[in-house]
């Protein structure tokens, strides 16, 4: 690592007041050493190669350059970052400009950089390699991704400068080659900040446009630096997500952009792209005079070919009038076969359709369910014929059975002057020894009933022949 610079002034002497020292805390050294440091080393240029680069979340990118001797923290802040054309990466051997600093919260001095370019290579050199290199791992250079373009396009999208060279040499290329084609004109910057951004929105304005089968992209011959915008990554991109073919015309033919390997066909010049997009109008009319010529001639054959093919045929088959008549008389035999055979197959079904009715009128609902009701009726009739004697002999019993009841019921008894005793608990007293002194009974006759409680008892003997 080499660094040019002023000379490092002497380091201050420790001052000394009234013979005591003075202590300083490590923020004022700190701040005194990044005065003493900046001020000598205002400006620096330093070579080496970078390692441990890493961009953070803010923009910034940090990193590490060494020699084989020594090394020495870095910082890009972004704002000077987004200026660099290339990407700074691990094993890069660069020349950096910037300032010497002490990051005092680490107590370590690293190098602010306001400016990068790499040893041996161009930084846009190196940025059109970087890219080159990403898109290809991506398969935006896939020949298998590349698109016909149409042989007669409709509508023709033209991405240029609407000042520019390369406009007037492709319309003029295309008034002369085919004045049919329309043009569909997508202005826009085509180098300087910004440019490329202007071209990739160009290119999906003009594939939005409806009937446009072609896209030219392109601009006229410069430096490296005039032709950057197109070897950027947003012109890169918006050419590879084009629906439409899209044709790369940028400088001369020695000049190679990005855009032209990633577009589907690259012309060496915009005049070329105008030639690649169509053919000439009169090569277009000489060549359909002579498909027409070429037709009419097969036409021709073919027709004599047919009619002498005709004339054999009718050689073999003779005379056509005698084959159509036997035709016809063919066809009146099978027509009337035909119509003997549908008048039997119609006599059938016919047949066919009253055995149906007939069988149809015997299994109707209704019929059957008119003979069930007359065989239910008589039925009916002998069952009440064969019951009624039945009835009436047992409605004599119920009748006997009635009286018999009626002799023997309890409450005839009770009428007859009788009467019944229960005691509390509901049983029937039956005699005079099942109750007690004090006990209550309950006394029903044929017309109420008396409670009432037992004074005495009095048991009366009887005599073995069941006298009182």
């Amino acid at each position: 690592m080499t660094a040019t610079g002023a000379h490092a002034a002497p380091a201050p002497a420790v001052p000394v007041a009234g013979g005591r020292r003075a202590v300083l805390s490590v923020s004022e050294l700190s701040a005194r050493l990044r005065g003493v440091i900046e001020e000598a080393f205002a400006e620096v240029w330093v070579e080496g190669e970078i390692s441990n680069g890493r961009a953070w979340n803010s923009g910034h990118f940090y990193f590490t350059l060494k020699d084989a001797g020594a090394q020495m923290k870095g910082v890009m802040f972004r704002s000077t970052l987004r200026y660099l054309k290339f990407k700074p990466e691990d094993g890069l051997h660069v020349v950096a400009r910037g300032r010497i600093s002490l990051y005092e919260p680490k107590g370590e001095y690293q190098l602010v950089c306001e400016h990068m370019e790499p040893v041996g290579f161009g930084p846009l050199q190196l940025a059109f390699e970087q890219l080159k290199k990403k898109l290809a791992a991506e398969g935006l250079f896939d020949e298998a991704r590349k698109r016909q373009l149409p042989t007669l396009p409709r509508r023709i999208g033209i991405v240029t400068s609407i000042d520019g060279a390369a406009l007037r040499d492709i319309v003029r290329v295309l008034r002369r080659r085919y004045p049919n084609a329309h043009l569909v004109i997508a202005p826009t910057r085509v180098q300087g900040e910004g440019a490329a951004a202007d071209i990739a929105r160009a290119i999906r304005l003009v594939a939005r446009v409806d009937d446009v089968d072609v896209v030219i992209v392109g601009r006229g011959g410069g430096s490296m630096e005039d032709l950057w915008a197109f070897n950027e990554e947003a012109v890169a991109r918006a050419i590879a997500a084009c629906p439409l073919p899209v044709i790369s015309a940028v400088g001369h033919e020695t000049d190679f952009t990005i855009s032209d390997f990633v577009a589907d066909v690259r012309a060496a010049t915009p005049s070329a792209a105008a030639a690649l997009a169509v053919p000439v109008f009169d090569d277009l009319k000489t060549e359909l005079a002579l498909l027409r010529k070429r037709g009419g001639r097969a036409l021709s054959e073919t027709a004599r070919r047919a009619r002498h093919e005709l004339e054999r045929a009718r050689g073999r088959l003779g005379d056509p009038r005698r084959l159509l008549d036997e035709r016809r008389q063919r066809l009146d035999d099978q027509v009337e076969r035909g119509r003997r055979v549908f008048a039997r197959r119609l006599a059938a079904a016919h047949a066919e359709l009253r055995a149906a009715e007939t069988r149809l009128y015997r299994a109707h609902p209704h019929r059957r369910i008119s003979e069930q009701r007359g065989t239910l009726a008589a039925m009916r009739h002998r069952l009440e014929t064969a019951m009624r004697p039945a009835l009436v002999r047992r409605r004599h019993a119920i009748e006997g059975a009635c009286g018999k009841l009626e002799a023997l019921s309890p409450v005839r008894v009770l009428e007859r002057g009788f009467s019944l005793t229960q005691r509390a608990d509901g049983h029937v007293v039956t005699s005079a020894a099942d109750l007690q002194p004090g006990e209550r009974i309950h006394v029903r006759l044929h017309d109420g009933s008396v409670d009432g409680t037992v004074d005495s008892v009095s048991v009366a003997a009887l005599d073995r022949k069941g006298d009182k």
